[in-house]
């Protein structure tokens, strides 16, 4: 009987060399556009630009985004809380929105759909958690790593990065009670770092887009703003 052992020895793969080319993008390529189809669509473009850009509110201030809290932040929360208290069979008792997911600041004037389409170009819904306190309070100390998130119906103060006390409706939150929060599809997967939203005990779905609800919410108030 002859035995063989064969050893193979395989070095990792690594890169040894890399090139690239920039491809720009411009009115070069217009020579190359498909005329017949331009013309095919040219009606429902002007229909689609019509409504885009179609006053739905007005803003007396302008809306940025920044950390730890700006009035874009609050007014993203609030106006996600009040639409979820409306959908919601159920009182709903605190939003949360993340900074990452508002793309743009907002001018003082008129405010269209295409303001909000560029402030949300993503299709998140809403939904609707049922959570501990604490879960809750473990979230709040994650925003105060994160540099601040937003938030409506709650209250948190933090000093030198530590959590000192978390408020909802007013009173100090207790760890053993349960909340419902709104939020949004991917957060509540514990996206964007927010973790504690994954632990959820009951989530209510309302296959609303968030970018929709917002359109709604200021269609019902007219004045865009926040404090």
């Amino acid at each position: 009987i002859v035995c063989c052992l064969l050893v193979c020895c395989h070095r990792p793969l690594r890169v040894v060399e890399a090139t690239s080319e920039v491809i720009m993008v411009d009115s070069t390529f217009d020579a190359i556009q498909d005329s017949a189809y331009l013309q095919h669509i040219a009606p429902l473009k002007a229909e689609l630009e019509i409504a885009l850009n179609a006053p739905i509110g007005y803003a007396p201030n302008s809306l940025t985004v920044r950390k730890p809290e700006c009035n874009m932040l609050n007014w993203a929360s609030d106006a996600l809380l009040s639409m979820a208290r409306q959908l919601s069979p159920n009182h709903v008792d605190i939003a949360v929105v993340n900074i990452g997911g508002m793309r743009t600041d907002w001018a003082a004037g008129d405010i269209t759909r295409r303001h909000i389409f560029e402030l949300m170009p993503f299709d998140n819904e809403l939904v609707v958690l049922t959570m501990t306190g604490e879960d809750i309070l473990n979230l709040c100390n994650i925003f105060v790593k994160l540099g601040g998130e937003g938030v409506a119906g709650l209250r948190m103060k933090a000093r030198n990065g530590k959590l000192m006390s978390v408020s909802i409706g007013g009173k100090p939150i207790v760890p053993t009670a349960c909340y419902t929060v709104a939020t949004s599809d991917y957060l509540s997967q514990g996206n964007d770092g927010m973790l504690p939203l994954k632990n959820y005990l009951q989530i209510c779905k309302s296959n609303e887009k968030i970018r929709d609800l917002y359109i709604e919410y200021i269609k019902q108030v007219k004045v865009v703003q926040a404090k």
